[in-house]
């Protein structure tokens, strides 16, 4: 009997199926025990999407590095300046977060090469060096940062961890902080 012939597309899409499927997987797995008060499903889940939002943080964390050190002209110290202190904020929220997924159990997924595979951030211009668009991409950045971090408040208080989506809460409002000052930054 003839099998049943696979289109190029279908393969790719098995592919990037069992790819996403992988890395879910050992981003919430779960390898210590841990007497916080949830199911085994729930601190897998919850590590698996702290995992995303540690892996965007870090991500966030580099490229506002990048635009600190590359950043000219009109306003320059106070961009400069600006960004130095988003860049210290992050570190804060990453380190908290990093530290919740150990707390339930798993491993907190947090080098260069994680951080690359799993961050949900469009590649940053890095020969930019207007001010203007530094701004443009760093908003675009941030925004979409903050989004999906609220997007796992809701997941975390769905799953009854009150814990982390107060953790994520603060990193919420921080990421809406910087958002405005970036914003306000920008001719009208």
């Amino acid at each position: 009997m003839r099998k049943p012939a696979t289109t190029t597309a279908s393969k790719t899409t098995a592919k990037t199926t069992a790819k996403t499927a992988a890395k879910s997987a050992a981003s919430s797995k779960i390898v210590r025990s841990s007497k916080v008060d949830m199911t085994s499903n729930a601190k897998a889940e919850i590590a698996g999407l702290l995992n995303a939002r540690l892996a965007d943080g870090i991500d966030l964390a580099l490229l506002t590095k990048q635009a600190h050190w590359n950043v000219k002209g009109p306003g320059f110290i106070g961009v400069h300046l600006m960004l130095d202190g988003f860049r210290k904020e992050l570190d804060t929220h990453v380190d908290e977060i990093a530290e919740r997924i150990v707390q339930l159990g798993g491993i907190a997924l947090g080098t260069t090469q994680t951080t690359a595979k799993a961050t949900s951030l469009k590649a940053y211009p890095s020969e930019t060096i207007a001010i203007q668009e530094h701004l443009n991409a760093l908003i675009e950045r941030y925004a979409q940062t903050a989004n999906l971090v609220r997007e796992a408040i809701d997941a975390a208080d769905e799953a009854g961890d009150a814990g982390t989506a107060d953790l994520l809460t603060a990193y919420s409002q921080m990421l809406d902080k910087s958002l405005w000052f970036l914003q306000s930054n920008l001719a009208d």
